[in-house]
């Protein structure tokens, strides 16, 4: 479930060591004399800022120069906000944030990803001419696959169990099965390389696997693969013959210590060839998830590796139906690649900020992960990135109807007694007693 602050206050208290119910109540405010709840506490989605998460200062200040030009003339904002604000207004059209972009976002915008990129993976060379920015991972998602779903034979991608709640109906629409293979969750959700083998031997014959999509740090486990997890993953990837998807929407929000995040794009460069030039792979980053928060503005962005120019193109002419990517979540994203740097009169706030966030993460990981690790049922693997914890229940048998799973009783009962909604995936290797939440 997503950690909110409610939460974090509640299992800081010695005395609430008691049951869930305890937990839930203090979290929803609001309730009326009925016993009806009027607001719903969403604790299944990533959507940061409602649960209380702030903008990051300069974000907001530089977006809010480009919408209203006139705060450039005053004080109003920082000098380097407003610099950063007249430099992106020269480059839209009527120097305006109304007009329309290129459809794969401004190409100043991409240059800088394409830097930042580079920056993040030490020295490793980006193009802004393969960097996509998009409607959010999931129209990103949607090209490939429709790329990759061939008209022939069923078209399948390996996927994580667990895997993101939207991932299976996104396949579905777009006419692809799903291939899951098994995190093992006794090992820090791993990705283990005897399960890949298991799974894409376990399809031959039923459908034809395209692609293996990852998540990294995982979404909603918080694990982070290591250097040798991911070669092993880029090994079986180049053996079998399959496109690498790779989500990494949380690789600025990694806490623990001892844990660094890895981008697949640099250890496939470093690993050198025959991989590095034959292995296709596509890399997706957002503004919604992790640090930012910024789910309303829905704009993330792709990077494709090794792919052929063709397909390359054909990936453009998919994303014209969108016309172009939302103009003030591209201001966000030039904002998220090239924050202020030392010196700049932003830079101590926007790292204050950012430290606080991370800082923030942890403590509220921590204290939710003893917490619950105390509950009758419950128990809780160490969490080392993203927002959320993935917490398993097991309730005796006599408590499950014929009707009802764990999953749906407990979590029915928690929206219907707490006005708390939660996501839930049932274990099926147990029995329909266990479940984990989200």
């Amino acid at each position: 479930m997503e950690l909110h602050e409610s939460v974090s206050k509640m299992a800081a208290s010695e005395t609430l060591k008691g049951t869930l119910t305890e937990l839930m109540s203090v979290c929803c405010e609001g309730m009326n004399m009925s016993g009806s709840f009027m607001p719903v506490l969403d604790l299944s989605s990533a959507d940061a800022h409602s649960a209380g998460l702030k903008p990051v200062t300069f974000v907001r200040q530089v977006i809010a120069g480009c919408l209203y030009p006139s705060l450039l003339r005053s004080d109003a904002l920082p000098p380097d906000a407003r610099l950063r604000a007249q430099m992106l207004l020269k480059h839209f059209d009527g120097g305006s944030v109304g007009s329309y972009t290129e459809t794969c976002g401004l190409m100043p915008v991409r240059n800088t990803i394409a830097k930042s990129i580079s920056l993040r993976d030490g020295g490793v060379p980006s193009s802004p001419e393969q960097v996509f920015i998009t409607v959010d991972v999931q129209r990103g998602l949607m090209v490939m696959m429709r790329l990759l779903c061939q008209s022939e034979g069923v078209s399948a991608v390996l996927i994580p169990d667990p895997a993101p709640h939207t991932l299976t109906r996104l396949l579905e629409r777009m006419g692809m099965v799903p291939v899951p293979y098994r995190l093992q969750e006794q090992c820090g959700w791993s990705v283990e390389r005897a399960e890949l083998n298991r799974v894409i031997q376990a399809s031959r014959g039923r459908c034809s696997p395209r692609a293996i999509y990852i998540s990294n740090p995982g979404d909603p486990t918080g694990h982070v693969q290591s250097r040798a997890s991911i070669e092993d993953v880029i090994r079986f990837a180049a053996e079998e013959d399959l496109f690498l998807l790779v989500n990494e929407v949380y690789q600025n929000s990694v806490f623990a210590d001892g844990s660094e995040f890895v981008s697949y794009k640099r250890v496939l460069a470093e690993m050198g060839a025959p991989y590095s030039e034959s292995v296709q792979l596509a890399s997706l980053h957002s503004l919604s998830n992790g640090i930012m928060g910024e789910c309303g503005f829905r704009t993330g962005y792709m990077e494709l590796v090794n792919v052929d120019p063709a397909v390359m193109l054909y990936t453009e002419v998919l994303l014209t139906g969108d016309l172009c990517p939302p103009v003030i979540g591209q201001i966000a994203l030039d904002v998220m690649a090239d924050p202020p740097r030392p010196g700049d009169p932003s830079y101590t706030l926007y790292t204050q900020e950012v430290v606080s966030r991370l800082m923030t993460l942890k403590c509220n990981v921590s204290r939710a992960v003893e917490f619950i690790n105390d509950l009758p049922g419950f128990s809780c693997p160490s969490v080392r990135s993203g927002v959320f914890i993935y917490p398993h229940l097991t309730l005796p048998l006599s408590a499950v109807t014929h009707s009802l799973s764990v999953g749906s009783l407990y979590s029915r009962r928690l929206l219907e007694d707490q006005g708390v909604c939660v996501g839930f995936s049932e274990d099926h290797t147990h029995s329909r007693s266990c479940c984990h939440f989200r």
